[in-house]
């Protein structure tokens, strides 16, 4: 019976492992994942939506997910900036960062002053 339950067991971690595929690094799937959410992000924000055409910016601009590029990433942002100027005021905030949390911030800052 103990031969019976050690093979079910190698059975079960060859599973786990894929059915014999070599596991990846934890650190090139993370990789491969925001490489995905980048081109994924980028095809949104192509399609005209402006909070996609931020993170695009954002994600250009400190280099997550595709190599660092400041031009690009002050382009999306004007591209954004063409429907709503407030996003101007995250274009310094990493990825992830909403523009619609600054528009929030700026109603608080009004209703204060008044």
């Amino acid at each position: 019976m103990q031969n019976g339950v050690g093979s079910s067991s190698n059975n079960n971690n060859n599973n786990v492992a894929g059915g014999g595929e070599e596991r990846q690094p934890l650190s090139e799937v993370v990789s491969d994942c925001v490489k995905r959410w980048f081109y994924d992000t980028l095809t949104e924000a192509k399609g005209g939506d402006i909070n996609m055409q931020v993170l695009v910016s954002q994600m250009y601009s400190f280099g997550y997910g595709v190599p660092q590029d400041l031009q690009k990433g002050k382009l999306w942002m004007t591209r954004a900036s063409r429907t709503r100027s407030s996003v101007w005021r995250v274009s310094g905030k990493r990825p992830g960062y909403n523009a619609s949390d600054s528009d929030s911030d700026s109603d608080e800052l009004m209703g204060s002053t008044s």
